[in-house]
């Protein structure tokens, strides 16, 4: 399924936590569909590379074998395998599947999945992304499934799981969903490459816009600190400059070269979250499926 680091199968578990990253989609440099991400997050979640196979049973109304959707949970059996990074061993942060659609969990202070509604099949937002990849092959058939079940909140760790979306498929199609006044508001299409977090993705785009990056030069004034709205324009503006890539090494090593421009150094301070430094990246490979990892606590540059 997947020609990648070498990973230990298991079955999730579905409790959440909040995530404060980074996301950058490379879908336009004539060779390969490359995404990025940063997890930044103030002590160590335990990432585990986790190949999951088509055909596993899961139930959305479990956390952490407890049951948090009493009422209409949704069931369904993964129609694709996928490899995804857990956190704690009990969630999905970041993954792709076999078709290749890619999903990337990130924290949004904003977000709001309304009161639960029992009409509709429930699944606790820890399994939100992984209800994706198991069910769909593309972001139109993930946006599809949107109205057939609702996200419902949970709690863990003593974080609300207040998370927004970006997924992405092997075409360079992409869509960032966020769930804002209990219903769900999307942007969908190739062009919506760069996220991270508050304020909402609107916000940021009206922000973005304000900046003149029409004629780049080492004298750009950039925003460089390690707030959301920072990260957002920096990738915004390095990625839109992006040379040609020669081969697949050169794709990957250019969307990491910005996910470290964008991560938090270790110990800078992170809005009321405290110390919130970049824990890992990671690079997906969605054309040919592969899947890179990174840990910054073991950098390989050592002999």
């Amino acid at each position: 399924m997947v020609a990648a680091l070498a990973a230990t199968a298991g079955l999730l578990a579905e409790q959440p936590a909040a995530q404060a990253c980074s996301r950058i989609l490379w879908n336009n440099n004539g060779l390969a569909v490359i995404v990025g991400r940063t997890m930044d997050w103030p002590e160590s979640t335990q990432p585990v590379l986790t190949v999951l196979p088509r055909g596993m049973k899961r139930d959305g109304g479990l956390a952490g074998g407890q049951v948090v959707v009493k009422d209409n949970p949704a069931r369904w059996t993964s129609k694709y395998g996928s490899m995804v990074t857990t956190v704690y061993g009990i969630g999905t942060a970041d993954g792709f599947n076999e078709p290749g659609l890619g999903v990337h969990m990130l924290y949004l202070r904003a977000t709001d999945f309304g009161p639960r509604n029992p009409a509709k099949p429930g699944v606790q937002a820890g399994l939100w992304s992984q209800y994706l990849l198991d069910n769909a092959a593309t972001v139109k058939e993930a946006l599809a499934l949107l109205d057939t079940f609702q996200v419902t909140m949970v709690e863990a760790n003593g974080h609300k799981a207040t998370v927004h979306l970006a997924i992405e498929d092997a075409t360079g199609d992409s869509a960032i969903i966020e769930y804002l006044n209990g219903k769900p508001v999307v942007h969908h299409g190739p062009e919506y490459r760069i996220m991270t977090n508050d304020p909402t993705y609107e916000e940021q785009l009206a922000l973005l816009r304000k900046q003149d990056f029409s004629k780049p030069s080492s004298d750009t004034p950039l925003p460089s600190n390690v707030k959301a709205t920072d990260r957002f324009q920096r990738a915004a503006y390095y990625t839109a400059m992006l040379p040609k890539p020669k081969n697949e090494r050169q794709a990957v090593a250019s969307v990491l070269a910005i996910a470290r421009n964008i991560s938090v150094p270790f110990g800078a301070p992170y809005r009321d979250f405290g110390i919130y430094n970049t824990e890992y990246r990671t690079a997906m490979n969605l054309t040919d499926k592969r899947y890179v990892f990174e840990l910054t606590t073991s950098p390989n540059e050592y002999g």
